[in-house]
């Protein structure tokens, strides 16, 4: 076992795991935090997404050891109330539809938006298709998802 100590959504946690325990599964079977999904354990389609230390990660492919000393932000901590720009936004332009990938890809969203706001670039639609290749839809042809982090980019 290994101890760690972590912040999770703002709440510090200290837990024994296993050495081989997945980061995503941490937070969904130890500490209940199921917003963050399993859908490939393969890390190729970014339902797994949190941030870690405020960059976007494949819950999937880290383990919960490798987060020790860090801050990890999970769908369910993006805002203390209400909805968060992102998530609005999702709901606004209908970009969801079954909804098991909405947390990555809003997940993804948030740190896309911060990452081009920080260089001062300019979050165009070809950026975000291409930076959204990294999370699979299987519901959508991904139009509204574009157009709401289009929307959340604007309001964050």
């Amino acid at each position: 076992m290994t101890p760690i100590i972590l912040k999770v959504n703002g709440k510090e946690v200290a837990r024994d795991v296993p050495g081989e325990t997945l980061l995503s599964d941490f937070l969904r079977e130890t500490l209940r935090l199921t917003g963050t999904h399993i859908g490939c354990d393969t890390s190729q389609c970014g339902a797994c997404v949190v941030h870690v230390d405020g960059k976007a990660v494949k819950a999937c492919t880290m383990l919960a050891a490798e987060a020790d000393g860090t801050e990890v932000t999970t769908i369910e901590g993006v805002s203390n109330s209400g909805l968060h720009p992102m998530q609005q936004a999702f709901n606004d332009n209908h970009g969801l539809q079954c909804g098991f990938c909405t947390p990555g890809m809003i997940m993804s969203g948030i740190d896309m938006v911060n990452r081009y706001r920080a260089a001062g670039e300019e979050l165009t639609e070809a950026a975000i298709r291409n930076e959204l290749e990294g999370n699979i839809c299987r519901c959508t042809g991904y139009h509204n998802i574009v157009r709401s982090i289009q929307q959340a980019a604007g309001e964050m």
